[in-house]
């Protein structure tokens, strides 16, 4: 294992990459099942939607008693990046088994293969990540949600701070230059000032104007 690790870079990304997923898994589940989520369908949503971002949304928004109507529409906006990442690595990199392959994309995935010259490395190097990381995120966060149910209430332990706080940590890597800065803090005005007079989850969605705000000063 030791050998290829070293012989080859491709393995070598993804099983650091994979280390990473690992500790970000078992934190989702142990939130999410200390947040009174049942391990059923923490393992359900791992295994169906297999999306980290839109999971930790999902279950901060349903204990803030959002509308599942609200917790669809932004999972699919914030997911709503796939289609240009589908268009990106082709049909070819997919192969015949685009349904798995699809289910399979994620920003890692993508990026890893995209960053290939050759149509057989970069369909590797697709498969191998969209795998590994699938298996990983889904043991992972099984592990976790076993060990955060003997937690109970997550406010005695600060858990409950843990979901802005993730979604914070996979905001920041996007802040890379001053448009995005404005971006994000038009949109969080936006969804401060709207708390008050919305239903939870809608002040989410209203976030997104930010988007329009920010355009029309550049």
């Amino acid at each position: 294992m030791r050998s290829i690790l070293r012989t080859d870079p491709i393995a070598r990304d993804v099983a650091a990459l994979c280390a990473a997923t690992a500790v970000v898994g078992a934190s989702f589940g142990a939130i999410a099942s200390a947040a009174g989520v049942p391990f059923v369908q923490v393992v359900a949503m791992n295994l169906v939607v297999f999306a980290g971002g839109s999971q930790f949304l999902a279950v901060g928004l349903a204990g803030a008693g959002a509308t599942a109507a609200a917790i669809i529409v932004a999972g699919l906006l914030l997911n709503a990046r796939h289609l240009p990442f589908g268009l990106a690595i082709g049909s070819e990199t997919l192969g015949r088994h685009r349904f798995i392959g699809s289910h399979l994309m994620t920003d890692e995935s993508v990026a890893f293969a995209i960053a290939q010259d050759d149509p057989q490395r970069r369909r590797r190097a697709y498969w191998l990540t969209g795998i590994s990381l699938y298996i990983t995120w889904n043991v992972a966060s099984a592990a976790g949600a076993i060990a955060g149910s003997v937690l109970g209430d997550p406010s005695v332990y600060g858990i409950d701070a843990a979901f802005p706080a993730a979604l914070l940590a996979l905001t920041l890597p996007s802040l890379k230059d001053a448009a995005s800065v404005r971006v994000s803090l038009a949109g969080a005005a936006l969804a401060l000032i709207a708390t008050p007079f919305l239903p939870a989850g809608l002040p989410v969605l209203v976030a997104l104007l930010g988007l329009v705000l920010a355009g029309k000063r550049s």
